[in-house]
């Protein structure tokens, strides 16, 4: 297959809408056999509105594919904003993360490291960014926190904003992280995406699939004549006005659905946990949302064809998914605190106007006996764990007074030998703290030439060994790259693993300074007498040897069970 970098030009210009109060154009390219390894084969409409009264323009692309049309992958689709490099200082992609940027000046003297957007900036035009590193990739985003980005203008008071009140069209769902706003100025808005999810969720066609989608609508937003605070301020009060006016009524394209044609679902999400509590729990903060019908319980992850519709629920596990295209769907869920997902087994097919009720959503999470053990959070992240410090001859201070975004600086890779420059990683239950002796991801080791696999402990002691069944370990991974984590128990040099996960990932959140990427979850079953009465070592080890220096797993959570009671269990607090 050839691979294609198509910077769409449009061939043809048309008004759709001029009135007194409100103008729509469309530039458009039409694909055709002619141009086979030169442009992606697809149709574009890219649409431009301008409303009386704004401090800004609407944007929106409609892209369609016809069934006889050759095969292809499309892995990434982007809409760039560059802001006049001469005005423009200063970037705002949320309340904590706002900073002077370095210009493409203070970069182009500087060394180029690994990943190739990283770079060292040894002889800025502003001395204040020297010993520095910038990488565009240490200011992505979850989806659900990038509805406004934007850059700052100092000596003009402007603001410069893009807002989106939905990301309905957008790959990977709420979590998945990408480009926002970096040095340039740029602005981003990453339609579809791999950056830090990997392949998994690149859009496939075969010829006889026919396709279109709207991507869009956003809105470009234009303040001034206040500081920085006052300008971030007001942007923020554009997007709840933006957000109280989605579904918009003014697109004239044929393939967007206007609220009037819209429908909603509604439901309350309850977590059933004999082992938590006797009696169902409310999902309190639950993220719920309708995706495309799959077969797994992480099937929207990789969803990029269709729309996808997320809402979080109350403490109560109250949800209204609102605003939603009609089709069919199905329901997927995740609970903070809780290992796993739920994807309910029912066809939801929404219809215009209508509010389909689920009642009480039962989740029943992982879960095959009583823990024995358990390591982290389950909350889809690997930042509760130990994050090294930075090279301090290669850091960005702007994150030294943040921790929670430690994870952010480059080259923490080159970093975990420093802090176990023999041994590794050893986490004895019970004595060990997680965010002080458990690193926040399973690194390999270089000798120089190649980058060799690493063997982790986790040391536990067992008063008994429970021979009525086999013991469970459940492993959810934050993210993975390249890595396959083979589990032994007792014996690391036994013929060979007693439970092996695959090799899995393409994710590049090490290199990408994500603190998770595409989530996994495994769960393997242990025969008891691998077990022994007292002391025990579960050992977790890369398969292989590497050549990328950026391969290594995160993991979210593992937890220990043993076999089912016989009889019923009493209930207890993890």
């Amino acid at each position: 297959m050839i691979c294609i970098y198509d910077r769409v030009e449009a061939t043809k210009y048309t008004v759709i809408t001029e009135k007194p109060d409100i103008v729509e154009v469309s530039f458009s390219a039409e694909w055709n056999p002619s141009l086979t390894d030169s442009v992606v084969p697809l149709n574009f409409d890219i649409r431009y509105i301008v409303r009386k009264g704004d401090s800004g323009f609407y944007t929106y692309v409609a892209v369609e594919r016809l069934k006889d049309w050759p095969d292809m992958d499309m892995s990434l689709h982007v809409f760039v904003f560059r802001p006049n490099k001469q005005l423009f200082n200063y970037m705002a992609v949320s309340d904590e993360i706002q900073l002077v940027m370095p210009t493409e000046a203070d970069r182009a003297n500087g060394v180029t490291l690994a990943p190739r957007e990283a770079v060292l900036m040894t002889n800025p035009v502003d001395p204040a960014f020297k010993g520095q590193v910038d990488d565009k990739y240490e200011y992505i985003q979850e989806q659900k926190d990038s509805k406004l980005k934007g850059w700052i203008s100092d000596t003009s008071k402007i603001g410069f904003w893009l807002i989106q009140p939905s990301t309905e069209y957008m790959n990977g769902g709420p979590l998945k992280y990408d480009l926002s706003c970096h040095n340039g100025p740029t602005c981003v808005m990453v339609f579809t995406g791999e950056h830090v999810y990997g392949d998994d969720v690149d859009m496939v066609f075969k010829k006889g699939e026919g396709w279109n989608k709207v991507f869009g609508p956003f809105f470009t937003y234009v303040n001034s004549e206040q500081d920085r605070a006052g300008l971030w301020k007001d942007a923020k009060s554009q997007l709840e006005k933006e957000t109280q006016l989605w579904p918009y009524c003014f697109i004239q394209h044929k393939d967007y659905t206007p609220a009037a044609q819209r429908g909603s679902v509604v439901g309350q999400l309850l977590v059933d946990d004999k082992y938590l509590s006797p009696t169902p729990k409310e999902a309190c903060k639950a993220m719920v949302g309708l995706a495309a019908p799959g077969t797994t319980n992480e099937a929207w992850q990789s969803e990029a064809k269709g729309y996808n519709f997320w809402t979080e629920a109350d403490e109560k596990g109250n949800f209204c998914i609102k605003n939603v295209r009609p089709g069919d769907y199905n329901l997927y869920g995740f609970v903070p605190g809780i290992v796993g997902s739920l994807r309910h087994p029912q066809l939801i097919t929404v219809k215009p106007g209508n509010e389909i009720n689920l009642g009480q959503v039962m989740f029943k999470p992982p879960r095959n006996g009583p823990t024995v053990w358990e390591l982290g959070i389950p909350n889809r992240s690997a930042k509760e764990f130990f994050i090294p410090d930075p090279d301090p001859k290669a850091l960005n201070k702007f994150w030294l007074d943040k921790p929670d975004q430690k994870f952010r600086q480059w080259g923490l890779w080159d970093r975990y030998p420093v802090y176990w420059p023999k041994e590794d990683v050893v986490f004895e239950v019970g004595r060990s703290n997680y965010s002080k002796d458990w690193c926040f991801a399973h690194f390999y080791r270089s000798d120089g030439k190649v980058w060799n696999p690493t063997t982790w402990q986790i040391i536990f002691d067992l008063p008994e060994v429970c021979t009525t069944g086999s013991y469970t370990i459940h492993i959810a991974l934050a993210a993975a790259e390249l890595t396959n984590t083979l589990v032994y128990v007792n014996n690391v040099n036994a013929r060979r693993e007693h439970y092996d996960t695959g090799t899995w990932g393409d994710d590049n959140a090490i290199a990408r300074h994500g603190d998770h990427g595409f989530y996994r979850f495994f769960s393997g079953s242990l025969p008891s007498n691998l077990f022994v009465k007292g002391k025990n070592t579960i050992y977790l080890k890369q398969a292989r040897s590497q050549t990328y220096m950026f391969a290594g797993v995160m993991y979210d959570y593992i937890r220990l069970e043993a076999p089912p009671p016989s009889s019923p269990a009493q209930p207890k607090e993890l």
